[in-house]
């Protein structure tokens, strides 16, 4: 017996048919997934029968013998809140700023009507997805968690309330290696255990061969492939989906010799240390870096690697001069940069975010995104003079400047990452702080963007700190690396030191995973 069918589904968008013919079946306790690059129809393929989409479902979609297709909203809104658990890509944006993640679970659990839970059952929902300190979690927004720690939320979230099918898009690509381990190992114990089927959207084939009975491979909105997961990871068939394969960033291939040689320091952060007050009238201080040194030299890109929560992005905020630095020193080619910056030091280190939808402002122009650090940090260029830079930063990043009127909706994930690096290009800086600039991103896109990085390094000879958790991905273009663990870095060195003869047992993890 089936508990989620659709027979030759279709999604037609302003006319647009955008998938087409889709056909699955999901039994209790299965779970069935679907791959591909970005645009090639998964999401649109989950949400849509939900009525979480723009689209309209054409055939049919089934679940536990009622055809969605015939449903109103409201009827679509009583079917979500009973029997679907849904987990987004994108947690920062689905989650609600101004509620704690215990109102967060509470919502959750009570809205197929079930009794409101008590603070240890709040604490155990958040142990039971990884969670450190749950107690602690409990009380932070959002915002004060990482990127990894937001996901985990959601899906502890989704869960909550005993769903019988969880829709999970990109449920783990925020989190490094050994953690996207223990989340779909956590997922498939849940749904062994209780018969709740998974509907999974992923473009990491690698972790499908271990937690998915059945793999469909789109391209285009349509399936190329479909088979057993195990068969599909091993020995793809299609060519989309050997491509999809090969571009799975691994410890296996040959790092590069052609990268930027090094020269001078150009960021060096002494006993850096960042403390943050704790919720509540007498909770201590919560120490998230501590005494990290790092240096970063000029045309030299290095990793900071670390699980989630461990403080990357908390020391790419400090030395970018976004954050807090509660002790240490900040030196920039030698001499020290006071807390509160110049205009001329902060136009040197710029970001880029790790959510690039997020970070674009979504009612603005292309054009206007990019040109927006040039008002603040260059207010002696005309506007003739700031379009120059637009264009020629938008040239940099390899888009066409057709793009530059459209707004952020209209790009896909990899155009709105090369918008995100046009901002921090615009400027002219000597030295980008990456945070987790390719963890949304399919492998065919993130191979890529990861081109592109190391072609501005190589040819502008711009400096970056890459926060990432793939060990992999960074070894691509990273010179060295620092391994962080609970606001420390553990060890650091040469990139290929590292992999080849870790020492600490947080890197021997990371290379394992990798």
């Amino acid at each position: 017996m089936s508990l989620y069918r659709l027979d030759a589904m279709g999604v037609t968008i302003d006319g647009r048919d955008l998938v087409r013919g889709v056909s699955l079946e999901i039994a209790p306790g299965e779970c069935v997934a679907l791959a591909g690059a970005s645009g090639s129809g998964k999401s649109l393929t989950s949400l849509t029968p939900f009525g979480l989409s723009a689209g309209t479902i054409t055939g049919s979609a089934v679940l536990e013998g009622q055809d969605l297709a015939g449903l109103d909203e409201a009827g679509l809104r009583r079917v979500r809140r009973a029997s679907i658990g849904f987990v987004f890509q994108q947690p920062l944006t689905a989650l609600t700023p101004h509620r704690t993640a215990a109102q967060h679970l509470t919502e959750s659990a009570m809205q197929a009507g079930g009794a409101r839970p008590d603070r240890n059952t709040l604490v155990a929902m958040l142990d039971a997805v990884g969670l450190a300190d749950p107690a602690i979690r409990l009380r932070r927004y959002p915002h004060q968690l990482s990127g990894g720690e937001r996901q985990r939320l959601m899906i502890a979230c989704a869960i909550a309330h005993g769903p019988r099918l969880l829709i999970a898009d990109e449920p783990v690509s925020a989190l490094d290696a050994h953690l996207r381990a223990e989340i779909m190992a956590l997922l498939t114990r849940l749904r062994r255990e209780t018969g709740m089927g998974l509907l999974l959207v992923s473009h990491d084939l690698a972790s499908l061969e271990h937690h998915a009975d059945r793999v469909l491979v789109m391209q285009g909105g349509q399936v190329v492939e479909a088979g057993a997961a195990q068969a599909i990871a091993r020995a793809p068939q299609h060519a989309y989906s050997q491509a999809l394969w090969a571009a799975t960033p691994s410890l296996k291939a040959a790092l590069p010799d052609d990268l930027h040689v090094p020269g001078a320091p150009l960021v060096e952060a002494q006993d850096l240390t960042v403390r943050f007050a704790g919720n509540g009238l007498f909770t201590r201080p919560v120490t998230a870096v501590d005494a990290v040194d790092l240096t970063v030299h000029q045309g030299e890109a290095v990793a900071l690697i670390g699980g989630s929560g461990s403080g990357k992005s908390t020391i790419g905020r400090a030395i970018a001069g976004l954050g807090p630095v509660s002790a240490g020193a900040m030196l920039w080619k030698g001499a020290p940069l006071p807390a509160r910056r110049s205009r001329e030091q902060r136009r040197m280190i710029q970001p880029v975010f790790q959510d690039p939808v997020a970070s674009l402002d979504p009612r603005w122009r292309v054009s206007d995104i990019i040109a927006e650090p040039l008002v603040h940090l260059r207010p002696d260029l005309t506007s003739w003079g700031r379009a120059g830079l637009v264009k020629k930063a938008l040239q940099m990043v390899e888009l066409d400047g057709a793009l530059a009127d459209r707004t952020p909706a209209g790009l896909s994930g990899g155009q709105a990452q090369r918008v995100a690096i046009a901002r921090a290009l615009v400027a002219e800086p000597e030295m980008l702080v990456l945070d987790e600039a390719t963890s949304a991103l399919d492998p065919l896109v993130a191979v890529q963007i990861v081109a592109l990085l190391k072609r501005l390094q190589r040819d502008q000879g711009i400096a970056m700190l890459v926060i990432t958790h793939d060990l992999a991905l960074a070894a691509q273009f990273c010179h060295r690396a620092a391994v962080l663990e609970a606001g420390r870095i553990v060890e650091q060195g040469p990139m290929a030191q590292l992999i080849a003869e870790p020492q600490a047992a947080m890197t021997r993890k990371l290379v394992a995973a990798s």
